[in-house]
């Protein structure tokens, strides 16, 4: 199977086109909030989808940061126990609406698989549809060829990258070079609030932009908040623009894990911006703040 696909998918398309696709539920909470995204999973998904475990298909030499890309050997294994081929269409959805799943297409994206879209609105839209869910495993038809993963190093950014990008930027006062929109909340940015990780400094790195992940996306309908869909190409850009993000320079995209500036990269593509353009610093803000060497600016001193 081959050609291009949507990019973001409603509900209705994904119900029609169910049996020609392969779907994965990427849903994650974070730690403090105690839920279990993979009993919930288990309680209810989408028909014939599968469970895609950021925290188990991940890059395990990385003690301290908890979810990093894995390596494409444990992606392929991870794919050919889903049943996933190279050239497979796959639907990636959470119960978000738009968030963890976008952290899994940018996964797919850098491991060369580019047949992949994202759910819009996640599972909310799809129950607000009232379209079926099924409870319990999916049994996954096992691949006849090992998939082959192809990374994309320019699309995973680290830290020694960052630190010279903040170089680049400290030298024309944030005027040339790689823009870096950090995905988290405001308060968070400012230094004004603290990490939920104890002990982990806020703040934000020398000429970072704040675009929280929040303000792509808005309620599907006034009367249901909890649908939350991906907003129109130019709100996106009229959101990064407001901030002072350039759409026509290159840009990174840091959160707290990694996670939420995938929702960033996805929108960024959405609203027009090219890919070669765009890259997600893998370790973000755990990785940063964790370096006591990290210059850490906080505007509230």
């Amino acid at each position: 199977m081959t050609g291009s696909v949507e990019r973001l998918v409603a509900a209705p398309w994904l119900h029609d086109n169910l049996r020609s696709v392969k779907v994965l539920d990427c849903s994650w909470h974070l730690p403090f909030l105690s839920r279990s995204a993979k009993g919930e999973f288990a309680d209810a998904h989408i028909p014939g989808a599968q469970f895609f475990d950021i925290d188990t298909i991940k890059d395990y030499t990385k003690a301290d940061l908890p979810h990093m890309l894995p390596p494409p050997e444990l992606f392929g294994a991870s794919m050919d126990k889903f049943g996933i081929g190279s050239d497979d269409h796959v639907v990636v959805y959470d119960t978000a609406g738009v968030g963890p799943a976008c952290r899994v297409y940018w996964t797919f994206h850098a491991m060369g698989h580019e047949r992949v879209s994202v759910l819009d609105g996640g599972l909310p839209a799809w129950v607000a549809q009232k379209y079926a869910t099924e409870a319990g495993e999916t049994q996954a038809t096992q691949n006849k060829e090992k998939y082959a993963a192809r990374p994309v190093g320019a699309l995973v950014e680290d830290y020694t990258g960052i630190v010279r990008t903040i170089g680049e930027l400290r030298t024309s006062s944030g005027a040339r070079g790689t823009q870096i929109v950090d995905a988290r909340p405001r308060d968070r940015f400012t230094g004004k609030a603290p990490e939920f990780r104890p002990g982990l400094s806020s703040g934000h790195m020398p000429h970072a932009i704040s675009v929280p992940f929040t303000e792509v996306t808005e309620a599907a309908d006034p009367a249901s908040p909890q649908v939350q869909v991906l907003k129109s190409p130019a709100g996106i850009r009229k959101v990064f623009e407001e901030a002072g993000v350039d759409l026509g320079r290159p840009i990174v995209a840091s959160c707290g894990s990694g996670v939420t500036a995938s929702v960033l990269y996805f929108a960024l593509l959405n609203a027009g911006v090219d890919r070669g353009n765009l890259a997600v610093y893998d370790g973000s803000w755990t990785e940063y703040a964790l370096n006591p060497y990290s210059e850490i600016i906080k505007d509230s001193d």
